[in-house]
């Protein structure tokens, strides 16, 4: 049977338009309304960090993040949204500064853990296993500043902590191959699933791919999204477009290359991406220039860029396609493609 897709999206994905040249131009919204536009938009699932979850979660106990956190579940359980997984945001304290799990500074790494431990007692209590770590410091901004072997181990190190407590929870790398650290350790898929294999439960540790990061890695969305599954580690994804070795764009599904997302569709298609209960998540936010009126549409567009795409991957004539594979004929099953994306 064809999947019945899920969808999700996270409250930062209801940005105010900020970036490092300008201040915001729109209001700031709370939670709250957050969840109210998500369940409006008729979303299936919200997606957290440990701090959008329980904000100013480094000033709090353990008992006060409990606390916390289940008044969210209870939250989402009232309005009928699943929690589809919780990452840590390892990124923006000062403690993180020259990493995380692979800082040159021991108390730090200590850090990195123990904030990683409370991130998965947050997704128990929101009904959560899945644990996303965008290893987004995890990097050098000079070789000689760190030891790329050392590094490896400290990352195993760290992950082998988080799956050793709880015997539940699964860790689901998301790679990017730069931004903000000038390299990253963990750049794409297939470092991600090498890495899983050093940790004490390899079956535990799988991935997310974000088709602006494999776009950055200067790697096709469709490829990494095939391999990934080709392991059976493909847990969860974040689709949204990027125009080239840029910044981290974060554009609407489609917006750039309709083609590279249609063939994004068709390999999760082919894969049964969905039938395991994994989510389709729109990790885009809204153009800077978006008017506070029109501060959904991007995640409304690409949830209808996605659905238009998944009755194309369906509608595709694979019996003459596989006819002009067989005779070489790459020129015509080139104009077939665009033709049946252009609707003749």
């Amino acid at each position: 049977m064809p999947t019945r897709y899920k969808f999700c999206f996270g409250p930062w994905n209801i940005s105010e338009g900020q970036d490092p040249y300008g201040p915001t131009t729109r209001p700031a919204q709370d939670f709250d309304w957050k969840l109210c536009a998500l369940k409006k938009l008729g979303f299936d699932a919200m997606m957290f960090h440990d701090d959008d979850a329980v904000p100013d979660i480094d000033g709090k106990s353990d008992s006060q993040i409990r606390k916390e956190a289940k008044e969210l579940k209870k939250k989402l359980d009232d309005a009928g949204i699943a929690a589809e997984m919780v990452a840590p945001r390892l990124w923006f304290s000062p403690n993180t500064i020259d990493g995380a799990y692979t800082s040159n500074d021991p108390k730090h790494r200590q850090y990195a853990i123990d904030r990683s431990l409370r991130c998965i007692e947050i997704g128990k209590i929101l009904g959560t296993d899945l644990i996303v770590l965008w290893l987004a410091r995890e990097g050098t901004y000079l070789r000689e500043a760190k030891n790329g072997r050392r590094s490896v181990d400290l990352l195993v190190e760290a992950f082998d902590k988080m799956l050793a407590a709880d015997k539940k929870a699964r860790l689901s790398i998301e790679p990017k191959p730069n931004e903000p650290m000038d390299h990253a350790y963990i750049p794409t898929i297939g470092h991600a699933l090498a890495i899983a294999q050093l940790t004490r439960d390899p079956k535990r540790v799988g991935c997310l791919i974000e088709s602006a990061h494999a776009i950055l890695a200067g790697l096709d969305p469709a490829d990494e999204i095939d391999f990934a599954m080709a392991f059976g580690k493909l847990w969860s994804l974040h689709l949204n477009d990027q125009n080239g070795l840029k910044f981290d764009q974060d554009k609407p599904f489609g917006s750039t290359n309709l083609r590279s997302a249609f063939n994004q569709v068709r390999a999760l298609e082919r894969n049964g991406y969905g039938a395991k209960g994994e989510y389709v998540c729109f990790d885009v936010h809204p153009f800077r220039t978006t008017k506070p009126e029109h501060w959904l549409a991007h995640l409304d567009n690409s949830r209808k860029t996605f659905l238009r795409l998944v009755e194309k991957a369906r509608s595709y004539d694979d019996a003459t396609a596989k006819k002009l594979i067989a005779n070489r004929d790459y020129a015509a099953l080139d104009q077939m493609v665009i033709e049946h994306l252009l609707g003749k």
